[in-house]
């Protein structure tokens, strides 16, 4: 396939299909240039961004891709309904200085015959694995897939995500793909919203509404820094969110920071997390415990 040179902005280079983009990516290897890369599935906001400029200062080059990934998507989930902003997204990118934007096609990254299936246990199990069967195998197997096609130095990932993080993190430990995974902080709103592209879901009032899911999780995590008991903190916070509007919470769990494993002990580093649903909106948060 030839590559697509229609595809651009004046300060933005736009390729589709994978031999354009290793033709770009070995260009610059052959420049000395290390190679940063943000994979993102477009509806951009600061968050993102905040993604692009970390990898400008760790690499030479950064490489973006958006790529709404059909397999990580239940039967009943939003992939029609995704936010798709397209021509936004290249302004912003633009503006932002990368260096080149993959944006291939679902029959480019799913060819005909399309068969294997990336699964990564344990790190995917429980907390949004249980709720969203198969999600992790769509992400594994689509940043599998990103990861050896960009060959990239470096990939950034938003720790708002923090289980798709670990996922990401333990398929590279133990494929030995040569990238740096780089875990970013959580980009929030003055509110302390954690951003994010589903956002655009919520409606004036369920966004008044949303800003409950950190402050509760903040105040589990305080509240077991003192040494309260977790189970107790966490099942108060699941009812301090249905109180507050919340139509459903999915779960509020302390798990391992590293591993994510299941009641860990009080020396280890611990993560709060949780999911719940505001309106149309299934919202995702964590927060370190202290």
């Amino acid at each position: 396939m030839a590559e697509d040179e229609s595809a651009h902005t004046p300060a933005l280079t736009v390729v589709r299909d994978v031999p354009s983009l290793r033709r770009r990516v070995q260009a610059m290897r052959a420049a000395g240039k290390t190679v940063g890369f943000v994979p993102t599935m477009g509806a951009l906001h600061a968050g993102h961004l905040s993604l692009v400029d970390r990898a400008q200062k760790l690499a030479d080059a950064v490489i973006v891709s958006i790529f709404v990934n059909p397999t990580q998507f239940g039967p009943d989930e939003d992939l029609a309904s995704y936010p798709r902003k397209d021509a936004e997204d290249w302004e912003v990118l633009s503006a932002a200085g990368i260096d080149l934007l993959f944006m291939p096609d679902a029959d480019v990254m799913y060819p005909h015959g399309f068969q294997t299936v990336v699964r990564v246990p344990g790190v995917s199990q429980g907390l949004c694995g249980a709720a969203r069967p198969g999600h992790f195998d769509g992400v594994a197997t689509v940043v599998a897939k990103l990861l050896l096609q960009v060959l990239p130095d470096y990939a950034l990932f938003g720790e708002k995500d923090y289980q798709q993080l670990a996922v990401i993190q333990r398929l590279v430990t133990d494929l030995n793909v040569p990238v740096d995974i780089v875990g970013a902080p959580t980009v929030r709103e003055g509110d302390g919203l954690a951003l994010s592209s589903r956002n655009a879901y919520l409606t004036e009032d369920e966004r008044k509404i949303a800003p409950a899911l950190y402050r509760t999780l903040k105040t589990v995590a305080g509240d077991i820094a003192k040494g309260e008991d977790a189970a107790g903190c966490c099942e108060a916070a699941v009812a301090a969110l249905e109180a507050a509007g919340f139509s459903s919470v999915e779960y509020v769990e302390v798990r391992d920071a590293e591993t994510l494993a299941e009641n860990p002990a009080p020396d280890r580093p611990r993560r709060v997390l949780a999911a719940a649903h505001l309106g149309k909106a299934r919202l995702i948060d964590n927060v370190p415990v202290p």
